[in-house]
């Protein structure tokens, strides 16, 4: 990536030329590659689209197709566990008999917003459901290098099914619910009997370079920078800098090319009225992210492709057409990567679903979860 093409890149992503301090403190680091490879105004300028388009585009999924989150509206007893020093997790059960099933949430949520759907759960099973630490009521450390990332809170989840005494329950993720499923699968699969993706599969949940995730590929592109730090790397950084440049800019490159053109494709609304004040813990888990590429335990994903964005875009038949365009070469993409890279997956396309697929297609979830347990041994 050449040092000129941050001007164009600039005008096709309409970033202003301006650096938050969260990203102005890289410029030590950016300025030591520019000086070998010329590249780091492109850089900063797209390190910033990455970071503010996850928390976007999973806002917008978030706000539109929610409901009954919290309401706490069915019957179930709270307990809570410790997982980590002074750490403890509020854990919901809402009975039932049969294998156990244990939910794990999307960002930002509490285990109650899964009340309505686990309670059709527990008339075939013993239904759990973890509120994630940094939310709820569970607890919320302070982020540091280690409390956020994907395989402590997976070493949570593990903590709750040893306490709970479960004897290989099935795990139940929604949404970036996905890393700590695939951090368990990938490192513990025999804690678990199977695991069921609900829109939780993407590049936080399974990782190929050839698809990419935004968040994955800038913390690797980020520790590769660093190295070039005086005293940080090796004395010869011609491989460092080679890899950079042939293997490492160029992804990135192509993840925000492909996420500036989901954004675009959404209404002006849905993207100008998402907050942008994320709260700490939301942010440590997206920086946290690692890459999951075996998970070698019977595994069940629902993808929504396209995606029901809602009222914004379906009203729209020229938008709702250039949406699903990008939403099918996005999440499509992703689906078949999950399905070709992880033999032991069945991978189901629900088209126009919301991203809480359990909600919008609860019989439709519901029947393909029966399906898949009843599959197991």
């Amino acid at each position: 990536m050449a040092s000129g093409s941050a001007d164009t890149i600039r005008s096709a992503l309409k970033i202003r030329p301006h650096v938050p301090p969260d990203v102005a403190e890289w410029y030590p680091l950016w300025n030591s590659l520019l000086s070998h490879v010329h590249a780091a105004q492109s850089i900063d300028l797209l390190s910033m689209r990455a970071k503010s388009f996850t928390i976007c585009v999973l806002t917008a999924l978030f706000l539109w197709g929610a409901r009954g989150q919290d309401r706490d509206a069915t019957p179930h007893k709270i307990q809570f566990i410790t997982v980590d020093t002074n750490v403890r997790l509020e854990v919901l059960d809402w009975g039932g008999s049969g294998r156990p099933l244990v939910l794990v949430t999307g960002l930002g949520v509490t285990a109650h917003y899964f009340d309505e759907f686990a309670i059709k759960l527990a008339s075939s099973y013993h239904v759990y459901g973890i509120t994630r630490r940094g939310f709820g009521k569970s607890s919320a450390p302070q982020p540091a290098e280690t409390t956020y990332t994907a395989d402590r809170l997976g070493d949570d989840v593990i903590a709750v099914l040893d306490a709970l005494k479960l004897n290989r329950p099935v795990l139940v993720g929604h949404s970036v619910g996905g890393e700590e499923l695939s951090s368990v699968g990938s490192r513990h699969p025999e804690k678990v009997a199977g695991l069921v993706y609900l829109d939780a599969g993407y590049g936080y949940a399974f990782y190929d370079p050839t698809v990419g995730w935004s968040n994955i590929d800038l913390a690797e592109l980020r520790k590769k920078l660093e190295l070039l730090q005086p005293g940080k790397g090796p004395n010869d950084t011609r491989p460092l800098i080679n890899e950079i440049l042939d293997v490492l800019l160029p992804r990135f490159e192509k993840d925000l090319k492909k996420d500036a053109a989901y954004e675009g494709a959404l209404p002006p609304s849905m993207i100008e009225g998402t907050s942008t004040s994320v709260p700490p813990a939301s942010q440590a888990i997206m920086a946290g992210g690692q890459k999951y590429t075996r998970i070698p335990v019977p595994i069940l994903a629902i993808f929504a492709v396209p995606h029901d964005m809602g009222p914004a875009i379906n009203n729209d038949p020229q938008l709702r057409a250039k949406f699903d365009v990008q939403d099918i070469a996005r999440v499509g993409a992703q689906a078949s990567a999950f399905e070709k890279g992880l033999p032991t997956a069945r991978v189901v396309r629900l088209p126009h679903a919301k991203h809480f697929v359990f909600q919008s297609n609860e019989a439709d979830v519901l029947r393909e979860i029966a399906a898949f347990i009843n599959g197991l041994r």
